[in-house]
């Protein structure tokens, strides 16, 4: 039988210091999120970072925790749920960090007599730091618990015409009639983390006009990638060049993609830009970086530097066109 297992980033199991300091611990000791030497990321992440970030993010998830959780884990599994109905085959989620473990979810299916399983990371664009980190886990996992199980991944769909379609008609569902220009905001990543994903070592970020110029590197390129992602669906809307632009949140310092997200709704309103809406397709579901960064204190920013009206559009989560489009990529 085969079973399908989708990923997606994790959050802490509780609304608590404690469970916030371990998962911050375990977000940044993978070696593929801070990819430096071991002792150093070490220092900086029991040392500096989860000393100094974890009141903060703990502030950051009581504005959008709910009775059943973080709004990531519980939408995740809720998918999931969705999915195995819709597909009548075993569907369990897992997040990369914290619960419910890879370790778990992959018992599950194999308790459920499936010797084939296939896999998603919740990604639609492809990263070293995301997609690339649940893939090897997801090996590491089976190699401990069984190595028979045949695997099977999907490593991105940033430019599959279903994703296109499906997200258009969902930034249309919720584009206010007022609207003067669409941001699309992706999580931002270290540019050295798009240097090394480049096989060729010669291409990524190279010059200025890289993601323009025609290249097998791009299918790990995670800027070309985001930047195609947004141009398709630009199209799709049959939006004009001043109407859209692109922009990278989560940035926490220098050498990171560029122009910042914070940056962008702050420029906006004096660019003549008062009524947006911003949209983050580097996400499926919502999450911390998107109810709280973007709807909350991204809000307030472009507000704060003299604009009108800001709509978040929400991700795509566990829509019904969602669960369908989920379902025709699992299947193909």
């Amino acid at each position: 039988m085969k079973g399908f297992l989708i990923i997606n980033l994790g959050s802490p199991d509780e609304l608590t210091l404690k469970d916030t300091k371990k998962f911050l611990t375990e977000l940044l000791s993978d070696d593929y999120v801070i990819d430096l030497p071991k002792f150093l990321q070490k220092i900086l992440v029991k040392g500096l970072i989860v000393p100094l970030r974890s009141k903060k993010t703990l502030k950051a998830y009581e504005t959008i925790w709910t009775k059943k959780g973080s709004p990531l884990r519980r939408d995740t599994v809720v998918l999931a749920q969705q999915l195995e109905d819709f597909l009548k085959s075993p569907v369990r989620a897992a997040m990369r960090y914290r619960h419910p473990s890879l370790t778990n979810a992959i018992q599950e299916l194999i308790d459920l007599k499936c010797r084939e399983i296939k896999v998603l990371p919740l990604y639609p664009q492809y990263s070293s730091s995301t997609s690339l980190s649940s893939i090897q886990a997801t090996k590491e996992t089976i190699e401990k618990i069984d190595s028979s199980i045949k695997l099977e991944f999907i490593n991105c769909f940033y430019d599959t015409p279903d994703y296109i379609d499906i997200l258009s008609k969902h930034i249309i569902k919720y584009l206010p009639s007022n609207f003067d220009h669409l941001l699309f905001s992706y999580h931002g990543l270290p540019k050295r983390q798009i240097i090394k994903s480049d096989p060729s070592g010669s291409h990524c970020l190279r010059e200025s006009n890289c993601c323009e110029k025609t290249s097998n590197v791009q299918k790990f390129c995670y800027k070309y990638q985001a930047i195609q992602t947004s141009k398709l669906c630009a199209q799709k809307l049959k939006l004009k060049p001043h109407q859209w632009s692109i922009a990278f949140q989560s940035n926490i310092g220098p050498g990171w993609l560029k122009p910042s997200t914070k940056d962008k709704l702050k420029s906006l309103p004096h660019n003549g830009k008062k009524n947006i809406a911003v949209v983050c397709p580097s996400f499926y579901i919502d999450n911390l970086e998107t109810l709280e960064e973007i709807s909350i204190r991204g809000k307030e920013v472009f507000k704060n530097s003299g604009g009108d009206d800001f709509s978040y559009i929400p991700c795509l989560n566990y829509s019904k066109e969602s669960v369908r489009f989920l379902s025709s990529i699992l299947l193909s």
